[in-house]
């Protein structure tokens, strides 16, 4: 142990959420539930997979994706292109709704008045059901810990259990929560382990359709970002996120929790 870190197995993580899903699109609570991909979820693993696969290219790779089926049909869009299987562990799947999971906001707002109304100030959500943040950070983490000796490891996984895994490895505790903004859709983040504790050294990086701007790198505050989409427009890559969004904060929803 370093730091309350264990020492992990790799030293190098790329953090890819999935792509888009009919849900993210609607601003529908997804959680455990299984959407697939739409088309254009597909079309962002398709035009993202072959920049991960150069930017990996020569290092030993291990892709290990949740089991739900927007993130399998994501990493499967990489595997193929870095010669390895695709690895499925659960405990990559996004943070449990309870409740909350297949409503809109507008149909939370309405049933449960008084846990959209914790949600959206940023407090604990009484009564959903589901998991809790501390929970999915420490499943999340434990699946790290589990990961092959390998030079890079992806994990494919969700925007909740992406913001909760990065808080955790960051060492941020529930007092810094939405410290950073939540991923956008086959948008990821890049860690490594250096000395005795992990160094966040990228945020939300997508690749841009072509003919587009490249993206920009963010990591500003929650609520105040600089980045742009999948697409190359600004700021709004988390307005489809895992949980849906706060009308108030379209882009800072998955922090919410």
């Amino acid at each position: 142990m370093t730091d309350g870190v264990a020492v992990p197995p790799v030293a190098r993580l790329l953090v890819w959420r999935h792509g888009r899903t009919e849900w993210n699109a609607g601003g529908r609570f997804q959680g455990q539930l299984d959407p697939p991909l739409d088309d254009e979820g597909r079309a962002q693993a398709a035009r993202t997979a072959p920049h991960l696969a150069e930017l990996l290219s020569g290092q030993q790779t291990a892709v290990i994706s949740s089991d739900l089926l927007r993130a399998r049909g994501t990493a499967a869009a990489l595997a193929p292109l870095l010669g390895v299987p695709v690895q499925v562990d659960e405990r990559l799947r996004e943070h449990g709704l309870g409740a909350w999971e297949g409503l809109t906001r507008d149909e939370v707002a309405e049933r449960h008045p008084e846990q959209y109304a914790d949600w959206m100030s940023g407090r604990p959500v009484r009564g959903r059901g589901g998991e809790s943040a501390d929970s999915v950070g420490q499943r999340s983490l434990a699946a790290v810990a589990g990961l092959p000796p390998v030079d890079v490891a992806v994990l494919v996984t969700h925007g909740g259990t992406a913001g909760r895994l990065v808080e955790v490895l960051m060492g941020l505790g529930a007092d810094h929560r939405r410290v950073f903004g939540p991923l956008g859709n086959c948008h990821w983040s890049e860690l490594t382990f250096q000395s005795t504790r992990w160094r966040l050294m990228q945020h939300n990086v997508s690749v841009p359709r072509p003919g587009r701007a490249p993206t920009p790198v963010d990591v500003t505050l929650a609520g105040r970002r600089s980045g742009a989409d999948a697409d190359g427009h600004p700021s709004r890559s988390g307005a489809t996120p895992e949980e849906g969004a706060p009308a108030a904060s379209p882009e800072d929803a998955d922090a919410a929790l």
